[in-house]
């Protein structure tokens, strides 16, 4: 359970760490499960509903950027979204009716595996509510030469920034367009089994993996049940399964929140990675990473 302080510091920054979510056979079923993941990809040629793959992926080497909704493909990602203590501090933060709204798993794999530009994830899909975080499980020790993700503090108190470039969504956010104290940005950093929170509004981004160690982050989307999306939702049932405690409602809960639709969609859509493709003025292009870790 987080302390007052931790609570206040969340409030504050919109960006905490927290040790010891896990133990050690969850986090080894969990790399085992990856493990199994990536092999099996070594059949994929293209990117598809699970597989993100790096421009570098092959048979030989499968590198994959992402794994797509790692908790529908094997049930220790899912069965970890809806365990303690990540309930009880989701309940601490979100209130006690929480629904998942998506999972990612963040590869990043060794010697060059692909950052992420600067971004807010509430520009992907706003909601009705600000009520709405991300929780990022450091299955490996994370440390600044393998690409850390980085949170600018205090940013989630600010605006929605423009993530268009040529007139459609790409993603991400025009360093050159958008002043943001980017030298002052936090790094989650941590001991595997070391959890990150950061609020949907919090810009945040990530270097390339200049080392020889990896960095799978799993990333799980939370958001009060009041909280529905303005884009829709497309499936009821669907939906309402993401429910990981206490009771759904069809009544949203309205804030006056400030809002910027991911419209006219992205060129090449399937995942940010993609999606920030578009992006011409980037702040972690490859060698900028090497200079920065």
């Amino acid at each position: 359970m987080l302390s007052k302080h931790q609570l206040d510091q969340y409030q504050r920054d919109g960006v905490l760490l927290v040790e010891g979510v896990t133990d050690k056979a969850t986090l080894a079923a969990m790399r085992h499960a990856l493990a199994d993941l990536v092999d099996k990809s070594r059949l994929v040629t293209q990117h598809n509903a699970i597989y993100d793959l790096e421009p570098t992926h092959s048979a030989e080497r499968p590198r994959l950027r992402r794994v797509k909704h790692p908790h529908l493909r094997h049930s220790i990602f899912n069965t970890f979204a809806r365990s303690e203590p990540l309930v009880g501090i989701l309940k601490q933060l979100l209130g006690p009716d929480i629904r998942m709204h998506s999972s990612k798993l963040n590869v990043k794999s060794v010697d060059g595996g692909s950052g992420v530009e600067w971004h807010q994830d509430w520009a992907f899909h706003p909601h009705t509510n600000s009520s709405l975080l991300a929780v990022g499980l450091m299955m490996e020790d994370c440390r600044m030469e393998n690409g850390p993700m980085l949170v600018i503090p205090g940013s989630h108190k600010g605006a929605v920034h423009d993530h268009n470039a040529n007139g459609r969504f790409c993603g991400a956010i025009d360093p050159d367009r958008v002043s943001l104290d980017y030298e002052q940005a936090m790094a989650c950093v941590g001991k595997a089994g070391t959890l990150s929170i950061h609020h949907a509004f919090a810009v945040h981004g990530s270097a390339n993996n200049t080392s020889q160690f990896p960095r799978p982050l799993l990333l799980y989307e939370f958001m009060s049940a009041d909280n529905w999306p303005l884009m829709g939702v497309n499936d009821l049932a669907e939906f309402d399964s993401r429910m990981i405690c206490g009771q759904t409602t069809y009544l949203p809960r309205l804030e006056a929140v400030a809002v910027r639709l991911p419209l006219p969609a992205a060129t090449n859509l399937g995942s940010i990675y993609e999606n920030q493709t578009q992006l011409k003025r980037r702040y972690f292009a490859p060698t900028e990473a090497k200079a920065r870790s």
